[in-house]
């Protein structure tokens, strides 16, 4: 079944290539959607796909990749609105 996630990332995820990882991590489960930069300093991710596949994704940004420090994460289940075609970085 297709659902959506929303990912409020914190903790040291800018300038770590956390966007381009998640990305590449997101094209590896076959999800759509996008990542992003916050002013505040949080990574956003707005995920979709199989949920066992967007439950993979959100074990990957517990920890992201080598530099990150991830401090903290919401997660937002919501209804998969079928909008993406790939996984972009905004």
């Amino acid at each position: 079944m297709q659902k959506q996630i929303v990912l409020k990332i914190y903790g040291k995820v800018q300038g770590v290539f956390f966007r381009d990882s998640s990305r590449k991590k997101a094209k590896e489960l076959n999800l759509s959607g996008w990542a992003r930069n916050e002013p505040d300093g949080m990574v956003q991710i707005v995920a979709e796909g199989e949920e066992k596949d967007l439950k993979k994704l959100i074990e990957w940004c517990a920890d992201g990749p080598y530099h990150a420090k991830v401090e903290k994460m919401d997660a937002e289940w919501k209804t998969s609105t079928s909008q993406f075609d790939d996984f972009m970085i905004k």
